[in-house]
């Protein structure tokens, strides 16, 4: 049982990587047989493609080996896919060796072509393909999964911000009289915004889907300071705090500034002293 897993896991890496492999062992196949690195002489031309099939064969099964057998070989795996035995730069190290003798060795001995320095340079220098192709491919796929990952921990954040948000929305407010007694309880969603009247401050809220309002005996700096944790409401004027969400436009007459609110025929002033931080909210 143990074992079919472990050979069910293999296949399934080999197949996940199937399509990389043999790309990169086509692109072997096509470079050597139109760029010719070494001599193609001696054999005609069904011959030559299985010589050149042969070496992309041999690129195909290092491949295979280092990046799925031997992982699987010496159990380095979990259980969704299998792990690198070693560093990536070691891993690239022992393909580009492998590939390098072996090909080597493939065209001495079956393509009877005699062997140089200057031509173990070169196919060399072709099997440097293998490990950046690979590496590249690597470092993409590990580029999407962060990108995935980011992507499910901003919907993650998105919700619980909505979730956080329709829960301080829907949070009753009392607004109490500094004498005690008389007090307003309504939603802080609701407040569409709160002004000054000599020793009162008028509370203008939204019920039944219209404005209506309440004297409260309390000054706008106690208001103010009460509403600090709700970052919507924001002060415009020395005499008024306003919710964001009810302001429909900032609007300039000549050298001043005032607020429109949504159902309120009336405009909020605003002063240069409070306009910035303002604009910012808006």
């Amino acid at each position: 049982m143990k074992l079919n897993s472990k050979l069910n896991q293999f296949i399934s890496s080999l197949k996940e990587e199937l399509g990389l492999f043999l790309s990169i062992s086509f692109g072997v196949f096509l470079f050597i047989l139109f760029f010719e690195p070494f001599s193609l002489e001696a054999f005609d031309f069904n011959n030559r493609l299985l010589f050149v099939a042969g070496i992309a064969a041999i690129v195909f099964t290092i491949m295979s080996i280092v990046r799925i057998a031997i992982p699987w070989f010496i159990h380095k795996y979990d259980e969704r896919k299998l792990e690198p035995v070693l560093p990536p730069f070691i891993n690239s190290f022992i393909i580009l060796l492998l590939s390098t003798v072996a090909i080597v060795i493939y065209i001495h001995y079956i393509g009877s072509v005699l062997i140089s320095f200057y031509l173990v340079f070169k196919i060399g220098i072709i099997c440097i393909a293998l490990p950046v192709s690979l590496r590249l491919f690597d470092l993409i796929k590990e580029l999407k999964t962060q990108n995935v990952l980011l992507l499910a921990d901003k919907e993650t954040a998105h919700k619980r911000a909505e979730e956080y948000r329709e829960e301080y929305l829907n949070k009753p407010f009392e607004f109490v009289s500094d004498q005690g007694g008389e007090s307003l309880r309504v939603l802080i969603s609701d407040v569409a915004f709160i002004r000054s009247a000599d020793n009162y401050v008028e509370i203008v809220y939204e019920e039944d889907e219209q404005l209506k309002s309440r004297l409260i005996r309390n000054t706008l700096k106690n208001i103010e300071q009460q509403l600090q944790s709700y970052p919507n409401f924001i002060r415009c004027h020395r005499t008024s705090i306003v919710n964001s969400h009810y302001v429909v436009k900032l609007q300039k007459d000549g050298g001043s500034y005032s607020l429109i609110i949504n159902g309120f025929d009336e405009r909020i002033p605003v002063s240069r002293q409070y306009l910035l931080k303002l604009k910012e909210a808006l």
